[in-house]
């Protein structure tokens, strides 16, 4: 898959990460980008280590959306953790 795709499924699952984690953040549609977009890099690489899988396929494979959203998710929820803990030293 070229860089486009991985821009579009990205801010595809960043978004659906936020949809599935609602509640206030710290970040806009920039921060939900760049989260999606390393989180499908995350849910494939983790994917392919943790159960010895290729997820990333193709850009309408499904495996491939639901690494990307997962990777996401975490992301998201580590970002949260990291930028709460930053509000309340502040």
């Amino acid at each position: 898959m070229g860089i486009i795709a991985w821009i579009l499924i990205g801010l595809l699952a960043g978004l659906i990460a936020k949809a599935l984690m609602p509640g206030k953040d710290p970040g806009g549609l920039i921060i939900t980008m760049l989260i999606g977009i390393a989180g499908g890099l995350l849910g494939g690489w983790l994917g392919k280590v943790i159960f010895g899988v290729d997820s990333i396929d193709g850009f309408f494979d499904l495996s491939t959306w639901i690494a990307a959203i997962v990777g996401s998710l975490i992301l998201l929820a580590l970002y949260r953790l990291i930028t709460r803990k930053k509000h309340r030293h502040a």
